[in-house]
């Protein structure tokens, strides 16, 4: 019986995904909507941002321009009817949010944002506690109570059975 509501919860979820799958797609816009992909979202000073676009149709080439990374161009990717073109941040850039154009023949101007952050920190993060000054100490304190944890238990699982012999 249990299993069975958890299958008819599952199915319900699923069959909703399913039907609020075509309204999302509609949502998105037509097809032929001329977009930009900006890869990542939110770079750093001194990283490398792609951007990627199929508004071009069938061009080979376009010209992409960013406030922050200068003039960039587009040309054929991976795949087809997608053009990919690729620029670097410098690295004295301010946090901002940065404008990219992409232009192709014959008349078509896209233009999209993205944020440039604060450069990533690198390494380990700081916890607050320091590097320990006695670890070994701290290692053998540790395994002495793990030890009495570990007797603790065999000593009441020898304990309970011993009572129930009885």
């Amino acid at each position: 019986m249990r299993n069975t509501r958890i299958g008819a919860g599952i199915c319900l979820a699923v069959g909703s995904l399913a039907l609020a799958a075509p309204v999302a797609a509609a949502a998105a816009g037509p097809s032929g909507e001329q977009t930009i992909h900006i890869s990542p979202a939110k770079a750093s000073p001194g990283s490398q941002v792609t951007v990627s676009t199929r508004a071009c149709g069938k061009e080979t080439y376009g010209k992409g321009t960013s406030v922050a990374g200068g003039a960039f161009h587009l040309f054929a990717g991976d795949r087809d009817g997608v053009l990919v073109g690729v620029f670097d941040i410098p690295a004295g850039t301010r946090p901002g949010i940065d404008t990219v154009t992409v232009k192709c023949p014959p008349r078509i101007k896209i233009t999209d944002t993205y944020r440039i952050v604060e450069r990533a920190p690198s390494g380990g993060v700081d916890a607050g506690f320091g590097a320990p000054a006695d670890h070994g100490t701290q290692l053998a304190a540790g395994s002495v109570l793990l030890a009495a944890a570990a007797a603790g238990g065999v000593v009441r699982l020898r304990r309970r059975t011993a009572e129930t012999r009885t």
